[in-house]
């Protein structure tokens, strides 16, 4: 038996406490995990290892909410990371289970966050998706789900659009040349390829021709 002579706070991370045995500094615990423990209370060996057991989940599940907190992760980024940082395979399991407990691992929600973010901010095609997806660790079938409301055209008109600024003084050759592969890379077929390119031709070519018309209509 080993009795507690102190608990203190760590002076660079107030969520740590050191733990002080028979007047001897013998380990730090998160603060969660220290909650409990009183002056004078006596530890077992199996109980200093049960505490520090318990620690490393803590300390591993704090430090995966900060990863989640960047942005959504799949569940095989999780996994990924929990390795990265070398933890060994009974705590990985006990963080991972927590984290399905309390809902940080759901592939259904990070599936729709991926394609609703591409969406808003670099629009792609449903096979590029896919690919993302799959790399991600994501099932096939949700993935299928995931993507069926995908709107090619759309997706590629508001792709375009970003480099539209570059290419409308351009003849129409040079513009096709330019804008086709551009597209082609986000993984949009011929024919949606094709399709954009035409609408945006056209309607730059309407801009040019009646710009207080169009400036009117907007």
């Amino acid at each position: 038996m080993r009795t507690i002579t102190g608990l203190k706070a760590q002076e660079k991370n107030a969520q740590r406490i050191n733990v002080y045995l028979d007047g001897v500094f013998a380990f730090g615990l998160s603060r969660i995990v220290a909650a409990w423990l009183q002056i004078g209370q006596q530890l077992t060996d199996e109980k200093i290892a049960q505490l520090q057991a318990e620690d490393a989940v803590e300390s591993a599940y704090q430090r995966t909410l900060h990863f989640l907190s960047i942005r959504p992760r799949s569940g095989k980024e999780i996994v990924q990371y929990l390795k990265k940082i070398g933890l060994n395979p009974d705590v990985q399991e006990r963080v991972i289970e927590r984290l399905k407990a309390h809902g940080w691992i759901n592939d259904q929600y990070f599936a729709s966050q991926w394609v609703e973010n591409r969406s808003a901010f670099h629009p792609l095609s449903r096979k590029a998706l896919r690919i993302e997806l799959t790399q991600k660790g994501i099932e096939q079938d949700l993935i299928d789900r995931t993507i069926l409301n995908v709107d090619e055209d759309l997706s590629a008109y508001q792709a375009a659009q970003k480099w539209l600024y570059r290419l409308r003084d351009l003849p129409y050759i040079q513009f096709q040349r330019k804008l086709y592969p551009y597209l082609a890379r986000r993984g949009f077929s011929h024919d949606v390829i094709e399709n954009t390119i035409q609408r945006l031709w056209t309607e730059t070519q309407t801009e040019k021709q009646n710009p207080e018309e169009i400036e009117v209509s907007k």
